[in-house]
């Protein structure tokens, strides 16, 4: 396990595109993969960094003060400088400044209180028939907060959904799996040397799992993140279903076209956007992939 205290970045109350009917996600700090198309650059790192927004900084020093390593210095032309050799991601300057100038990317955390924020959501999907999800960056790098998490939520009679890039040891696949009512599971695509120079790691161990966890009798919904030119060819996808055809429990396909609503996170983060030139697939060859999805007998849908 990465990090031993739980970390998460985000809890998203009323969600509609992350599992069946109305849910609360919650997003698991620290990813394995490096997707150029990411649209939750802050879910990457497992560590909590704090961001320093200087078009907000109004020059006060109250961080400067607060800082208990004085890790922050007024820089009379720049707003603050932070040494990051000497932050420790302790947050007193998020606490502190009027201006909110500072931000964390994430928080620790604990079952109980995750817990607390997803029964606010409660009626609202007990009464859809939805639940919680449970997303990221990747949940299987912090498997035994995930499991202790799911089995709570399996006391409280929730529905649990897990969505996962599928890159774990298989054995923890598993382990999760015997707690979970639903995965939702990323292909990106087939070829292997390609899947590693679009997302830092090859499909090997992902497509195993995913055999694993079908013929262990688990559903499956199958998400592909949709990106033009890089895994939308025709002959893409038919490599991705005659991958599936044989695999018991896929309850469907979700075509996940591509986004660049997280551009303005990364500019805040302060880090390049690899995603810079990516389209989204025209909305004609969006039709003909569907025709080609729903041909081979399986349900689809755009957006998940």
């Amino acid at each position: 396990m990465h990090h031993k205290i739980p970390t998460i970045f985000a809890i998203k109350g009323y969600a509609l595109h992350d599992g069946p009917q109305i849910r609360t996600t919650v997003f698991f700090k620290g990813c394995p993969l490096s997707c150029h198309w990411c649209h939750n650059p802050e879910g990457l790192s497992p560590n909590i960094e704090i961001i320093t927004l200087r078009d907000r900084c109004v020059g006060c020093g109250e961080c400067v003060v607060a800082c208990p390593q004085q890790a922050l210095a007024i820089d009379p032309a720049d707003g603050i400088d932070r040494t990051p050799a000497l932050c420790i991601a302790c947050g007193r300057c998020v606490e502190v400044c009027p201006a909110l100038a500072h931000a964390a990317t994430g928080w620790r955390t604990s079952v109980a209180a995750v817990m607390a924020e997803i029964e606010k959501d409660r009626p609202f999907y007990d009464t859809s028939g939805g639940g919680v999800t449970f997303s990221g960056g990747e949940p299987l790098l912090q498997p035994d907060f995930l499991l202790a998490l799911l089995q709570e939520c399996g006391r409280r009679r929730i529905h649990r959904t897990v969505d996962t890039t599928g890159f774990a040891p298989t054995a923890t696949v598993l382990t999760i799996a015997a707690e979970t009512d639903l995965f939702l599971y990323d292909l990106k695509m087939m070829d292997s040397a390609r899947h590693l120079r679009s997302t830092g790691v090859d499909n090997t161990l992902i497509l195993a799992n995913l055999v694993a966890l079908c013929r262990a009798g688990h559903p499956v919904r199958i998400r592909i993140p949709l990106v033009a030119g890089v895994n939308d060819g025709e002959d893409d996808i038919r490599a991705v279903l005659a991958f599936l055809r044989d695999l018991p429990g896929i309850t469907a396909i979700d075509l996940l076209p591509y986004h660049g609503i997280g551009r303005a996170k990364y500019r805040k983060l302060g880090i390049d956007y690899p995603g810079e030139t990516l389209t989204a697939p025209d909305r004609k060859h969006m039709n003909s992939l569907l025709g080609i999805i729903t041909g081979a007998g399986f349900q689809v849908t755009i957006g998940g």
